[in-house]
């Protein structure tokens, strides 16, 4: 909790913090790279770098969560953290490290803000940042223990079983731990952080989610190729694509991921956009093994039936459930393909059961336009859950 006289800074200079806090993340990052080079080139991804997503989704965190500690003193925004904390142990992240973004993080916000950086508003700011830095510390050295790795000890050497090209633009690799010994367990709808030497010499980092059953065999992933126009320079996707075969090795994480079934055995509507059905397949395969009694609504939205990866497992896994129906909607159907599922997802014309959780991947603009729907039937706020592939844009965007 925030000391009452930070909380009274605090709330004074936020707005001000909040005008400028691009600003503060775009020097802050610049600062960064120019004494730390090889965080660019091995940790951050350079394709959200250069795109400006990342910059503007390390804003929207730290104006949520010092909103949060002025306006709500009592609750904490765990969700947010747990996401965030989530990320960072896919990525390796330590404790040390926050001690460096702390000091060119301040130093970026002293440069922006000037003479308005007073010692009491460096110290409440101060305390703002050690309070988050420390949660997240905090919560990423559970989830280190929880895979029974040392803090930032998460990478091991898997090599590719088989590869299977899905779709014109998705390829499927299948993965076993190198060593031999049993994969980790995971849970359905999380991911693994992959890094690849390029060209260039730089090992950049991009997650995936885990499909297949949870035990101890092969896991599998899906990559879409991101082209000109889908989003971040996809530098490595296109080298998975290009150069990954079966017998080569790869370095993977292990499982990390909030986007998770909590097993409550209640009504589910599972809900994704384009390469966002991995997580949801992998829910459904756990779903179908556990034999979930409760109705369950799949529900996807693409491009055509051609760019539907896993689409057939999608349908399959789906049919295998006692009560559950699929609903794809495509921008450009094939024939005979119900005009009702034409175009964007709409559920107004699906019912919804009462106690539904809803699990939400794919596109930003895709997920927010879900939420409202659901909300509107009148699922729940807090039933409603989601993943984003890449920075967390929706508190940016908010």
């Amino acid at each position: 909790m925030l000391s009452e006289t930070s909380t009274a800074t605090v709330r004074a200079t936020l707005p001000a913090v909040g005008a400028a806090i691009g600003d503060i993340a775009d020097l802050f990052y610049r600062k960064l790279f120019d004494a730390h080079p090889e965080l660019l080139r091995d940790l951050f991804n350079r394709g959200n770098q250069a795109s400006g997503t990342q910059r503007r989704a390390l804003a929207g965190s730290i104006a949520a969560f010092a909103t949060q500690l002025v306006e709500h003193p009592g609750t904490r925004p765990d969700a947010m953290l747990g996401r965030i904390a989530n990320k960072h142990a896919s990525l390796g992240i330590t404790a040390p490290q926050y001690a460096i973004v702390h000091t060119h993080l301040f130093a970026a916000i002293a440069e922006v803000l000037g003479d308005a950086v007073t010692p009491e508003v460096a110290a409440a700011w101060d305390e703002v940042y050690w309070l988050m830095a420390n949660a997240l510390i905090a919560i990423e050295e559970r989830l280190y223990a929880q895979q029974g790795v040392l803090a930032g000890d998460v990478w091991r050497e898997w090599t590719v079983v088989s590869r299977t090209e899905d779709t014109a633009a998705v390829a499927t690799f299948r993965l076993a731990p190198a060593d031999g010994s049993p994969a980790p367990a995971f849970r359905p709808g999380q991911y693994v952080s992959v890094q690849v030497e390029l060209p260039d010499g730089a090992r950049q980092i991009r997650q995936y989610s885990l499909t297949g059953a949870p035990g101890g065999g092969p896991r599998s992933i899906s990559v879409k190729r991101v082209q000109d126009g889908d989003g971040p320079d996809g530098e490595v996707s296109a080298h998975l694509h290009a150069r990954l075969r079966e017998g080569d090795r790869l370095r993977v994480s292990a499982p990390y991921g909030d986007l998770v079934l909590d097993d409550s055995g209640a009504p589910l509507l599972l809900a994704s956009a384009g390469i966002g059905c991995t997580p949801v397949l992998s829910m459904l395969e756990h779903l179908a093994a556990e034999g979930h009694p409760a109705p369950v609504t799949v529900v996807h939205g693409d491009r055509s039936p051609a760019d539907h990866a896993l689409r057939t497992d999608h349908a399959a896994l789906t049919a295998k459930l006692p009560d559950a129906a699929a609903h794809f909607w495509y921008e450009d159907p094939e024939p005979g393909h119900p005009a009702g599922r034409t175009g964007l997802v709409d559920l107004s014309g699906l019912p919804v059961a009462p106690g539904t959780r809803a699990y939400l991947c794919g596109p930003l603009p895709f997920m927010r336009a879900v939420r409202s729907q659901l909300l509107d039937k009148g699922v729940a706020a807090a039933d409603i859950h989601y993943e984003v592939f890449g920075p967390d844009m929706w508190l940016a965007q908010d």
